[in-house]
């Protein structure tokens, strides 16, 4: 096929070094967007749970299975971007996104960077890890390497509205903490065993995937406390600070392509700035959710 662009070269500077960049700018113009490293990135922002909805979109494996494989399969992909924004939740929604991104990632031979923005704690620093490298902002909060449980009590409440709990259960440990009867001492001891196992499930994940980065001792690191992403880089959490684009330019140049790979939305999804996670709608349970994903981030003070 005839090129102008090629056919404006002559036979010696065609191939002459002293030529490539005015070869170069006279290719088309997909060719040379063709020639940019290309790095999709795929965010992760909200609270790790197992189902959201409009009014409270999750992080969870459902919702971001497809954008993965997606970002990964993308030809001439250089590497992978995880852009995290959360203040954690579920341990088992992170850990299925954490291995998916690693399996991903050994399969299409790609690094993986992981950027943290304002919070990545708890669960959102357990999904940090899957980074190869991991970067903060000096102000991001980074960590909080532990485990909560939180309910409420409400038998004296009962009391005075002279309401009697009625409980049947077939096994004696089916109910744990009902928060309609007073609190129960094995009750207490089984759920801190049930944490003390995801905890240490936690710690064994972060020295695995920090190994020989850390810099502090694990009592200080696994108490559950969180720190700014610039002690966090003192503390080995991180690798350093920076944000995503500036990063990714000095590793792969100022021509880098950074697409964004979200999960794709219908046309009324578009059209009413709704989120792709759309079960049916319980407004009373999605506003209590709401509240609840609320206090998540208001742990950090955000």
């Amino acid at each position: 096929m005839f090129d102008p662009a090629l056919a404006s070269f002559g036979a010696t500077d065609h191939f002459h070094p002293m030529n490539m960049d005015k070869f170069l700018s006279r290719l088309p113009i997909k060719a040379l967007r063709d020639r940019a490293p290309l790095v999709p990135v795929v965010r992760l922002y909200g609270v790790i749970a197992a189902q959201g909805s409009p009014l409270r979109p999750a992080i969870n494996l459902a919702s971001l299975a497809e954008p993965l494989e997606r970002a990964f399969a993308m030809k001439g992909a250089k590497a992978v971007v995880l852009a995290i924004n959360s203040p954690g939740g579920s341990p088992v929604q992170s850990a299925l996104l954490h291995d998916r991104i690693r399996l991903l990632a050994d399969e299409k031979k790609l690094p993986v960077y992981a950027f943290c923005e304002d919070v990545a704690a708890s669960g959102g620093y357990w999904i940090a890890c899957a980074g190869d490298e991991i970067y903060a902002a000096q102000t991001s909060i980074i960590g909080s390497i532990g485990v909560i449980a939180s309910t409420f009590g409400f038998e004296e409440a009962m009391k005075k509205l002279g309401v009697e709990r009625r409980l049947f259960t077939a096994g004696n440990k089916k109910s744990l903490l009902d928060p309609f009867l007073p609190v129960d001492d094995d009750d207490v001891k089984r759920l801190t065993a049930l944490q003390k196992e995801i905890h240490d499930a936690f710690k064994a994940h972060v020295r695995t995937r920090r190994e020989g980065r850390l810099k502090a001792s694990e009592r200080k690191l696994f108490t559950g406390e969180f720190w700014t992403g610039a002690k966090a880089v003192e503390l080995g959490l991180t690798d350093g600070i920076g944000d995503l684009k500036s990063v990714m330019v000095k590793k792969f140049g100022v021509k880098v392509r950074l697409p964004i790979v979200d999960a794709d939305k219908s046309w009324l999804q578009r059209r009413l700035g709704l989120s792709t996670q759309l079960p049916a709608m319980n407004l009373p349970a999605d506003l209590l959710a709401t509240a609840e994903a609320r206090a998540h981030w208001a742990r950090f003070g955000l």
